[in-house]
């Protein structure tokens, strides 16, 4: 009779220490496991509440880098308006014989409906000897001083339109003065269209620049230049972010 070979385990004395081996790794793996210590409960619940009073504390200043963001944004755009309209103004000198801004008909035309001491007062009230004995009085879009102020790029302008409110008070510019026979003229002799949006637009290459704030909104008024010959005078540019007007403004006097 033929010797039975043990088909399963052929050798019978290596299969055994590999057993024994095993056996020991696995007790090392569970002495390790063993050993190692996780927080209790209690340093859970500790750990949890140090980070909510930690973003307790932060959210606030969070929320103050974020206003900060968008008040620094908004008077980078006003003075890029207040740099374009510069150079519009020198532009405009050089083909048209005056100076003027965006949305005047001459220089000696008014934009909105303020002059200088109406839109002082609007924006920083009226002052005696150092002291503020009215407060700025355009502080609220919806107020009746929002009337004498033209929205920069068209109040409803599909990108940035002006904000419920301000909408039906901003002043409308887009009626162009007639009769004006020394007014800027195109090649072929019509009227050129001198709309403040038009203009404002062609000098920031047909983009639209909108307020970082929900209810903000670019306006402006041109306070008419005047004279003639060695007396003349140029005109005094206003803009101003309606989202709050005191803050948010720069003026321009050639």
């Amino acid at each position: 009779m033929g010797v039975m070979k043990n088909i399963l385990f052929p050798n019978p004395k290596i299969t055994l220490s590999k057993g024994i081996k095993m056996k020991q790794t696995l007790k090392t793996l569970i002495r390790t496991v063993k050993s190692i210590k996780g927080n209790s409960l209690a340093e859970f619940a500790t750990t949890t509440a140090l980070m909510a009073t930690l973003a307790a504390t932060a959210a606030p200043k969070l929320s103050e880098m974020s206003e900060g963001a968008k008040a620094e944004k908004s008077r980078n755009e006003l003075d890029k308006m207040i740099k374009q309209a510069g150079q519009f103004y020198q532009d405009t000198a050089d083909i048209e014989g005056r100076g003027r801004f965006p949305g005047q008909d001459k220089y000696d035309v008014e934009v909105g409906g303020g002059d200088n001491n109406a839109i002082l007062a609007d924006l920083v009230g009226d002052w005696t000897n150092g002291e503020l004995t009215t407060a700025p009085t355009y502080t609220d879009y919806t107020g009746g001083d929002g009337s004498d102020w033209v929205s920069v790029f068209g109040k409803d302008n599909e990108d940035f339109p002006a904000p419920n409110g301000a909408y039906e008070k901003l002043y409308d510019d887009e009626s162009i003065s007639a009769g004006c026979n020394t007014c800027p003229r195109n090649e072929d002799g019509s009227a050129k269209d001198t709309k403040g949006r038009v203009e404002w637009k062609a000098l920031f290459g047909g983009e639209v620049v909108g307020s970082q704030y929900q209810d903000g909104h670019f306006v402006y008024q041109v306070v008419a230049g005047g004279g003639s010959g060695g007396d003349t005078y140029p005109p005094t540019l206003y803009v101003a972010d309606i989202e709050n007007s005191t803050h948010f403004n720069n003026v321009l006097e050639p």
